[in-house]
C-alpha cells in the first residue's frame, strides 16, 4: 500500500510538469510560493494583526498555530522522517525552484493552513475566506514547482489545522469551557 501511494505521488508531480505547468502561469505560482518562504507573509499578516486591538487575538491565535506548525513539522517530523525531495528521487522531474532539506512534511502548507485557519476563525468571514485561499494556493503551488509529494502538501495541511485548532483552543474567550470549536 505505501509503495503504490509513493509511486502515485510521482506520478501526480509528473502529470503536473507535463500538463498543468504553464510559461504564462509560472511568474504567478512562483511569486505566489515565494509568499510562504519561511511563512514570511503569515509572520508579517500575524505582526499586522497583532498591531490592530480589534484583531490582536487572530494575532495571537496565527503566532500559536505558527509556531506549534513549525515545532511539529521542522523540528519533529522531517526529522524523523528524512523523505528526500521529489526532484531528487525521480529523474524526470524538474523542479522550478532550488530547495534544500527534508521534503516531508511540507512546512509551506503547515505554516500557511495553520495561519489561515487561525484568521480564518477570528476575522470578518471575507478576509477570512482570502487568507484560507491564499493558504491553499501556496500548499498547491508546492506541487506545481515539484518540490513537495502531494503526501507531504496534504499532510503538512493536515498538522496546520492541528495546529490552528490546539492555538484556538489555548486562546478560547472562557477557559473552563471545553466545548467543540464549530467550524461553520
Amino acid at each position: 500500500m505505501l509503495q503504490y501511494v509513493m509511486e502515485l505521488d510521482g506520478r501526480i508531480l509528473l502529470f503536473i510538469q507535463e500538463y498543468l505547468r504553464l510559461d504564462c502561469l509560472n511568474p504567478f505560482v512562483l511569486f505566489i510560493t515565494k509568499l510562504g518562504d519561511a511563512g514570511i507573509i503569515w509572520i508579517a499578516l500575524t505582526a499586522f494583526l497583532l498591531t490592530q486591538k480589534k484583531y490582536q487575538k487572530a494575532g495571537v491565535s496565527m503566532a500559536i498555530a505558527l509556531i506549534l506548525g513549525f515545532i511539529m513539522t521542522n523540528m519533529l517530523f522531517k526529522n524523523m522522517i528524512m523523505r528526500p525531495r521529489p526532484f531528487d528521487t525521480i529523474p524526470e522531474l524538474y523542479a522550478l525552484v532550488p530547495v534544500g532539506g527534508w521534503s516531508f512534511p511540507s512546512g509551506h502548507s503547515t505554516s500557511s493552513i495553520a495561519a489561515a485557519v487561525a484568521m480564518f476563525w477570528h476575522v470578518p468571514r471575507n478576509m477570512g475566506i482570502s487568507a484560507l485561499v491564499l493558504g491553499i494556493l501556496i500548499c498547491l503551488s508546492r506541487l506545481y514547482v515539484g518540490v513537495h509529494y502531494p503526501t507531504d502538501v496534504l499532510f503538512g495541511a493536515l498538522l496546520g489545522v492541528l495546529a490552528a485548532v490546539c492555538a484556538l483552543w489555548l486562546t478560547r474567550k472562557d477557559k473552563k469551557d471545553t466545548k467543540e470549536i464549530k467550524i461553520y
